[in-house]
């Protein structure tokens, strides 16, 4: 039995009645899988959302369809791109007993104790989310992977260095155990190198000689070197937030909505 409930009602209501039936404060979804037609569904926006952003795309979620109880998961979120609200929602069917694939969110820990957060570097996290596949009871909320070897800049955390939980596997056989994950970088050092870029447009805008500031923004970038790095760096810079729905559950783009699948 899953720790997310959601009480949907059968509807009949189709096409632009859906409209009215949004303006009431309803989300209008649909539950599809196994052998049954697929049944059309709604419920309250808010207490939808809540279990929307607890559940994500990886936990299942035990729905009650007029009296009815289906276990399922969450498989589309559609989002209104101007409003940023639920449109609709799909969810599969399933049961407790079969294998489903699920969209799972990968944490970063550790890196306040690694060699390179003490070298005031910081992280790029490339690779946010992973689909696993497990029975329902196995799927985990999040995969976690140990960010406190890495040592210094270029060093990469990728795939192969996910420990995953006993039942779970990875979804895609095929996917390049190489394939990264993390990156190491020096904040200081790149924003020297930004400033340095900058200039240089500034310059060539203005009509100046190309290279006149090459001198400088290479004495910026040593600068910013032999200064020990300037203030520490945030421990991590992410590319994206990860949600609102659990970085799995990610609905329009991470930067803007927690409803964002990228």
């Amino acid at each position: 039995m899953s720790d997310n409930k959601l009480q949907l009602a059968k509807r009949e209501v189709t096409g632009k009645k859906l409209k009215k039936l949004r303006q009431q404060g309803q989300i209008p979804s649909v539950v599809y899988g196994g052998d049954k037609d697929p049944i059309l569904t709604t419920s309250p926006y808010n207490i939808t959302e809540k279990v929307l952003l607890n559940a994500g795309y990886h936990s299942p979620i035990d729905l009650d369809i007029d009296g009815t109880n289906q276990m399922a998961l969450v498989k589309d979120v559609d989002i209104d791109p101007i409003k940023r609200l639920i449109r609709n929602v799909q969810f599969q069917a399933i049961s407790a007993d079969e294998v489903v694939e699920a969209t799972t969110p990968i944490d970063i820990v550790n890196f306040e104790l690694s060699e390179a957060h003490k070298l005031k570097l910081a992280f790029l996290q490339v690779l946010e989310e992973i689909d696993v596949k497990a029975k329902p009871a196995d799927l985990p909320s999040s995969l976690e992977l140990d960010a406190g070897k890495l040592i210094s800049a270029e060093d990469v955390l990728t795939i192969s260095d996910l420990n995953l939980p006993k039942g779970v596997e990875l979804a895609d056989k095929e996917l390049d155990p190489e394939t990264t994950i993390v990156t190491v970088y020096d904040p200081a050092i790149e924003a020297a190198q930004r400033e340095a870029e900058a200039k240089a447009a500034a310059e060539a805008a203005a009509g100046l000689p190309a290279g006149s500031g090459a001198a400088s923004a290479a004495g910026a970038i040593a600068c910013a070197v032999c200064a020990g790095f300037g203030d520490d760096p945030p421990a991590a810079s992410p590319a994206g937030t990860s949600p609102g729905f659990p970085a799995g559950f990610a609905l329009p783009s991470r930067s803007v909505s927690p409803y964002a699948r990228q």
